[in-house]
C-alpha cells in the first residue's frame, strides 16, 4: 500500500486534474502493418487486421487485475496461460487500450469496500509497473494515444463499484487522485431502482467535476435516465448489449438505447455467451442492432475477459478481435464505422469527460455535501 500512500500525498488537491501528468500532444503514428498468420485467402480477415492496425480496440471491461490476484507468479509479456489476457494476445488482437475492472467480490461494503478498492488500484499499478514493455497506465485520451504510439497497451483504471465510495465524496476524490476513471452506479442506497436520490445527483455532479465517467451497466432504468439528465459528460454502459435480441437484465431495451444515443453515451457490447449469444455472429447481431438504434457513435466493445464469463465460439481471448471485425466487414460495415466502434467512440467520451471537468472546475468547488444533508 506504500504506492497508494505516495500517490495520496503527491498533489495539493485530491480531486484536481493537475495532479496527473499533462499529456504531450503527439502525432498518431500508425504501427507497422500486422502480418496475419491466418488463411491469406480469407480476405475479410486480412482486411480486419489492416483496419485494426490503424484503429485498435479500446476494450471497455477487463477483469485481469482480479484474476491475477489468485496467481503466485505470472509473466504477461512472455505469455500467461492461466488467464485469458496477456501482452502477446493483446497485440495479436490489436488491443490498444483496456479499462481494467475494479469490481469487488460480493458482499462487500463500508470500510471493507474502500480497502478492497485501494488494493485493486495498487495491484493495477503493480502489474503495469512489472510489464513496462507491454503496458502503460493512462488517465485520459491523450495518454492512451501516447501509449499506443509507444507500442504499449494503455491501461485505464475502472470501472469500480459505487460501494467503494459509499456515501463520502471525499473518498471519491481520493480514488480519482489514485487513478480511478470510471464508477458503476449500482449497489448503493443513492442509486437504485427508484433512480438517483438528491445525494446521488450530487455524486454525479462531483464525478463530472473530477472527470470520472459514470458506468450504468446493471443500473435501473430510472437511475440511467436521471443520470443522463444530470450528467454534463457522456455516460458509459460498459457491459450492455441489446435486450431486444437477448433478455438479459444488464442488456438495454430499445427505448433506453435511443436515449443513450441522443445523450452521446456509449453502449459497450460484451463478448459473453450469456449476454450476446454463443457465436461470433450473435455478437455481430447485437452490434448491428445497437448501431442502428443508438447510432454509430454510441456503440463500443467490451471483451469482459478474465471476469469469469463464458465467451462465444471463436472469441475466447483478446487475440480474437480480428474475427469479430471480419464478420462486421462481411456484413457491409465500412472502415469509418469500424474505427468508431473500436477506438474513436471511447476517445470521444474520454475527451468529453476531460473537457467537462475543466469547465466544471472553473465554476464549482469540491462538494462538501453529505448524504444526511441531502437525503435526510
Amino acid at each position: 500500500m506504500a504506492d497508494l500512500q505516495d500517490d495520496l500525498h503527491a498533489g495539493t488537491e485530491a480531486g484536481g486534474l493537475d495532479d496527473l501528468p499533462v499529456p504531450i500532444a503527439a502525432e498518431v503514428v500508425p504501427p507497422e502493418p500486422y502480418a496475419p498468420v491466418s488463411d491469406p485467402d480469407d480476405e475479410p480477415l486480412t482486411r480486419a487486421h489492416a483496419v485494426l492496425a490503424a484503429h485498435p480496440v479500446a476494450d471497455g471491461c477487463n477483469g485481469l487485475s482480479g484474476a491475477l490476484g489468485h496467481l503466485p507468479w505470472y509473466d504477461l509479456e512472455l505469455g500467461e496461460s492461466a488467464v485469458d489476457t496477456d501482452v502477446p494476445r493483446l497485440r495479436e488482437g490489436h488491443v490498444g487500450a483496456l479499462l481494467w475492472s475494479l469490481h469487488l467480490p460480493e458482499p462487500v461494503d463500508g470500510g471493507d469496500a474502500v480497502g478492497a478498492a485501494l488494493e485493486q488500484l495498487d495491484l493495477v499499478k503493480t502489474v503495469v509497473r512489472a510489464h513496462p514493455e507491454g503496458l502503460r497506465l493512462a488517465y485520459d485520451a491523450g495518454q492512451a494515444i501516447d501509449a499506443r504510439n509507444c507500442g504499449r497497451v494503455a491501461v485505464l483504471p475502472g470501472p469500480a463499484g459505487a460501494a467503494a465510495v459509499g456515501d463520502r465524496l471525499g473518498i471519491l476524490r481520493s480514488l480519482h487522485a489514485l487513478g480511478l476513471r470510471v464508477l458503476t452506479l449500482t449497489g448503493v442506497s443513492w442509486a437504485g431502482e427508484a433512480g438517483l436520490t438528491r445525494f446521488g445527483e450530487e455524486v454525479v455532479r462531483e464525478m463530472n467535476r473530477l472527470g470520472v465517467l459514470a458506468d450504468l451497466s446493471g443500473a435501473g432504468a430510472e437511475t440511467l435516465r436521471r443520470t443522463l439528465a444530470v450528467s454534463k459528460a457522456p455516460v458509459l454502459c460498459t457491459r450492455s448489449a441489446a435486450r431486444a435480441l437477448r433478455p438479459h437484465p444488464a442488456n438495454l431495451p430499445d427505448d433506453l438505447l435511443v436515449e443513450l444515443g441522443a445523450a452521446g453515451g456509449l453502449c459497450m457490447v460484451p463478448l459473453t455467451a450469456e449476454q450476446t449469444g454463443p457465436t461470433v455472429r450473435d455478437v455481430a447481431d447485437h452490434l448491428d442492432h445497437v448501431r442502428t438504434v443508438a447510432g454509430p457513435r454510441s456503440v463500443g466493445l467490451s471483451g469482459t475477459y478474465d471476469t469469469g464469463s463464458a465467451h462465444p465460439l471463436e472469441l475466447g481471448d483478446p487475440s480474437c478481435y480480428p474475427r469479430l471485425v471480419a464478420e462486421l466487414l462481411r456484413r457491409g460495415w465500412d472502415e469509418a464505422d469500424v474505427a468508431l466502434l473500436t477506438w474513436g467512440n471511447v476517445q470521444r467520451v474520454l475527451r468529453a469527460a476531460a473537457f467537462t471537468a475543466r469547465a466544471a472546475q472553473t465554476r464549482r468547488e469540491p462538494s462538501t455535501a453529505t448524504i444526511a444533508d441531502l437525503d435526510g
